[in-house]
């Protein structure tokens, strides 16, 4: 075993923001540098980012980062462990190593008709039993074509042979390690390429799958376990050579940082979006309720899986408030806005800035605020906005039962769930105790774990959960039946009209 104060290099490459931290083995948090993410929208529904950007801002943080540990005097880094956005495609030339696009986020809605067109012509129930995912342009394939059908740049790699094309933890352990082309299952796993069960012969693409969506396989990264030897940085980037341990896609991390480690146990992160996951052991989860199938995590060959529910707007919703709107000055405004009104006065908001998420998928619904009146204040804006979080939540709920994975408690995490009160009403308008870790980063808190596990620092992922996760705090529900039933009842009004 490793010495006692062997550290933990987390890489965070979120969608607005990219972080390096450093764990110790107790899950403390020893240093946390984060840098914005230039957000690039060209056209209504189309969402980008600078995939150079991504790469100069996460090396610029964990130097740092790096540095405020040595300065502090602490102990050696063990091993690194990457987490980030899921689905965001980035296309590179394999020879340069330099970005041929920007990079096309996970919340771009510009292949809408393509999934449309091949919805429509029956493709969608084959590639959700392979893959568990249905056909939307939240996931990575349509995407990757759309690349090389509209790019000149990276349809000539393409044609040349040059293309690498990878989600963003691939992108970045190809620059961290000079070349190594890899993906993880869990991020693997988004982009409907993917098969849920393993295959006998040992594949993980399907040719079928990339002919449909017609991605050239020759493009896509090798699939590796979450843990392990996945490669080794270059000595150039830190001084010093640090081994790669872990790469996990940033719902499936904040799930093992949850300790959703059981079958049954389900967490819901609250960030950019919102996203719940529950844990369905090693059974390949099927939904009749429009929830996706994915893996959760592949250790030593071998996957757990997990019914997913994702929400595409929660935090980006009180960004909108404040940068385009500019009700607020910042989200931390929120708690105390929807605290000063005992309701939101009969107002109700549906986030469908990009679209509706699970369990509707409605790529073209768009966001509406319904109920206001000249008594309504900016306080009863935010409430409502707030409000939203809980009600899209319930109507995840309600598919997860009805898929037969009924909550029994659900643990959040992510930067909204630090304020209390989306908590409560979490617990009030789901009828059921909602826990929260005293450390609500559980993401990178999973990433930590997943790379410590991959150096040998722990046994099991029972085990790194056990020393990393800390302690919670619980929420009871409160609220009476009557109030609830006539929220929803609000909620399903206003829905219908999106």
């Amino acid at each position: 075993m490793t010495k006692t104060d062997d550290l933990i290099l987390v890489l965070d490459a979120g969608t607005t923001s990219t972080r390096a931290m450093v764990f110790d083995r107790t899950g403390r948090q020893c240093a946390l540098v984060q840098r914005a993410l230039t957000q690039f929208y060209p056209q209504p529904g189309w969402v980008e980012h600078d995939a150079g950007e991504i790469w100069d801002a996460t090396l610029a943080c964990a130097r740092e980062v790096l540095g405020r540990i040595s300065e502090q005097g602490g102990g050696r880094v063990a091993c690194l462990g990457i987490t980030n956005q899921r689905e965001t495609v980035v296309a590179w030339d394999r020879a340069s190593g330099a970005p041929l696009a920007r990079a096309l986020v996970w919340q771009d809605r510009r292949t809408a008709e393509t999934c449309a067109a091949l919805r429509e012509a029956g493709h969608e129930a084959t590639v959700q039993a392979a893959t568990g995912l249905l056909l939307d342009p939240y996931f990575s394939a349509t995407k990757m074509r759309w690349l090389i059908d509209q790019v000149p740049e990276v349809r000539a790699a393409a044609e040349a042979g040059r293309l690498a094309l990878g989600t963003v933890e691939s992108w970045l352990a190809f620059k961290l390690t000079g070349g190594a082309h890899v993906s993880d299952a869990t991020n693997a796993s988004r982009t409907s390429l993917l098969p849920l069960a393993l295959a006998k012969n040992g594949s993980t693409w399907d040719a079928g799958l990339c002919d449909l969506f017609g991605v050239p396989l020759a493009a896509l990264p090798e699939v590796v376990d979450n843990c392990g030897a996945i490669g080794t940085t270059l000595a150039e980037w830190f001084g010093d050579e640090i081994p790669l341990t872990g790469m996990v896609g940033d719902q499936q991390s904040a799930t093992l940082g949850q300790a959703c480690l059981a079958p049954g146990e389900t967490k819901a992160t609250y960030g950019t979006g919102a996203f719940v996951l529950a844990n369905m052991g090693s059974a390949v989860p099927r939904s009749a309720n429009r929830l996706l199938g994915t893996v959760l995590c592949q250790v030593a060959g071998q996957r757990t899986y997990a019914l997913e529910g994702s929400v595409f707007v929660a935090g980006s919703l009180i960004q909108w408030l404040r940068d385009a709107l500019g009700l607020i000055a910042s989200a931390q405004e929120t708690e105390a806005l929807a605290r000063s009104v005992p309701d939101s006065g009969g107002l109700v908001i549906v986030p469908a800035l990009s679209g509706l998420g699970a369990p509707h998928w409605r790529p073209e619904a768009r966001g509406a605020i319904t109920g206001a009146s000249f008594a309504t204040t900016k306080a009863h804006v935010v409430r409502a906005a707030l409000e939203a979080m809980a009600l899209q939540t319930h109507d995840l709920a309600e598919a997860f039962a009805r898929d037969g994975a009924r909550w029994t408690a659900l643990r959040i995490d992510g930067g909204m769930s630090a304020n209390d009160w989306i908590a409560q009403d979490l617990a009030d308008m789901l009828a059921l105790p909602v826990e929260r870790p005293d450390f609500v980063e559980t993401t990178a808190l999973g990433a930590a774990m997943l790379a410590g596990l991959g150096a040998g620092l722990f046994g099991s992922l029972d085990e790194a959960a056990a020393a990393m996760r800390g302690t919670v705090r619980r929420f009871e529900p409160a609220l009476d039946e009557g109030a609830q039933a006539a929220r929803l009842e609000l909620w399903q009004e206003a829905l219908a009209k999106v």
